[in-house]
């Protein structure tokens, strides 16, 4: 069965989506590989701190829309951009004891980690939505919407409401009786066994 309109968009979404996770996982790989290339002999300091300054300037522009793009997908390790901006530049990464290094290298890991559990989490719900399947995206669900109460039900609602209110009342100051009997009287209970006043 071909895919409706609103499946069709739940795909474009996700093919959106996992574009931007996948560019942005590449990035994360390139920050890592010029922080690691960094104390190797005779490689280009000042170069490898330009494209360290532009590569961060990138991610943390594409972090900001991917969030928002990726809304309650969005699974990524709480400290990655800390990472980012921790990491003033090269030069002062690499002034730190080895232990700081490392630790720095253990979260960059774990934030790839993340990011590649987000991405597969996307793709699977591509294959799902593809197949048909209800799946949410951010806040968005492909399945048919749900239909509220009708127009006719809500104001039958209100009324009864009201007729309840009016009841309750009645019966707390004394001409609940009254209400009773005019009830039965409306709804065929019969007529009250209270004797009438006579006519004058």
């Amino acid at each position: 069965m071909a895919p409706n309109k609103k499946q069709l968009k739940i795909i474009e979404l996700l093919d959106r989506s996992i574009q931007l996770t996948r560019e942005f996982m590449n990035d994360w790989l390139l920050f890592n590989q010029i922080l690691s290339a960094y104390p190797s002999p005779g490689v280009n300091k000042a170069q490898l701190e330009n494209q360290f300054l532009k590569i961060k300037s990138k991610l943390a522009r594409e972090h900001q829309v991917l969030k928002e793009s990726l809304g309650a997908d969005y699974k990524f390790d709480a400290n990655t951009m800390n990472i980012v901006s921790g990491a003033t530049n090269l030069e002062a990464i690499y002034s730190q004891s080895e232990v700081a290094i490392k630790k720095l290298q253990n979260e960059w890991h774990r934030s790839f980690i993340s990011i590649n559990e987000t991405l597969g989490a996307l793709e699977d719900k591509k294959v799902r939505a593809e197949a048909g399947e209800n799946v949410i995206v951010g806040n968005m669900i492909n399945a048919p919407a749900r239909q509220g109460m009708s127009k006719g039900t809500k104001q039958a609602l209100i009324v009864i409401g009201i007729i309840i209110a009016i009841i309750v009342i009645a019966s707390v100051t004394g001409y609940g009786q009254m209400w009773v009997d005019s009830f039965n009287d409306l709804f065929g209970g019969g007529r009250s066994t209270q004797a009438l006043p006579p006519a004058q």
